[in-house]
């Protein structure tokens, strides 16, 4: 069992390996303009942003939550006392390390991510390896509305990281699996306003189970908790 105390965040190799990998993130932060040329031909086509930039032009590229995100989640997950958290969207595994060491840290529990490109999700398994955290760690290679059918109920947490136009489905593929109290996290509220005004809608009108607000950390996290039935 974990010591109260810890904070696998400040630790080797958890430590080492989120600072190689920010690192990393941060030198490739201009490839995206390498995409513009694709996006500008695509817009001409009158196609969507989620028809334009697919998961395979992705491929190669970090989409991280910041540094300033990773350990909001964290505190999140240890102030939950998270033991079940279900991530849409693991990438190369930045945000399911800041998770997997709240788990850990809270005294066992997993992570259950989702990956819909294959090469992106072998890298993010050697990432949770290198960090030592992969007895905490199941994710799943595919699409989220076929991995995430199958979730355990009593869900403490979600992090909300993938593809737009499937954020309100994936929540409502996993709202019978989330307990009360339970806290969801999705990231780029302020970046893809239109896209995400369904999703920000339905966890703000008050009809839903939900309570929700916008904080302005990064590009925006739309911090909505499940609410206890009448």
């Amino acid at each position: 069992m974990a010591d109260s105390l810890s904070n696998s965040l400040r630790s080797d190799p958890t430590r080492s390996t989120l600072e190689r990998l920010h690192a990393a993130a941060r030198r490739e932060r201009f490839k995206f303009l390498t995409l513009a040329p694709r996006f500008i031909v695509g817009k001409l086509q009158g196609k969507s942003f989620s028809q334009i930039v697919t998961p395979a032009a992705m491929k190669d590229f970090f989409i991280p939550i910041s540094p300033e995100q990773g350990r909001f989640v964290y505190l999140v997950a240890r102030t939950l006392g998270a033991r079940n958290i279900v991530e849409f969207g693991t990438s190369f595994g930045i945000s399911t390390l800041y998770l997997a060491a709240a788990v850990k840290d809270n005294g066992g529990g997993q992570v259950i991510g989702t990956e819909i490109e294959a090469s992106k999700h072998a890298r993010a398994l050697a990432h949770i390896e290198e960090a030592g955290l992969a007895g905490f760690v199941d994710v799943r290679l595919g699409d989220a509305l076929e991995t995430l059918q199958n979730i355990p109920d009593s869900v403490d947490m979600v992090l909300i990281d993938g593809w737009k136009d499937l954020y309100l489905p994936v929540l409502k593929l996993l709202e019978p699996s989330l307990r009360p109290g339970a806290v969801v996290l999705a990231d780029n509220i302020f970046t893809f306003k239109r896209d995400l005004e369904p999703y920000v809608d339905y966890v703000q009108s008050g009809r839903n189970g939900f309570e929700s607000t916008t904080l302005e950390i990064s590009d925006g996290f739309e911090y909505s908790v499940r609410l206890n039935p009448l």
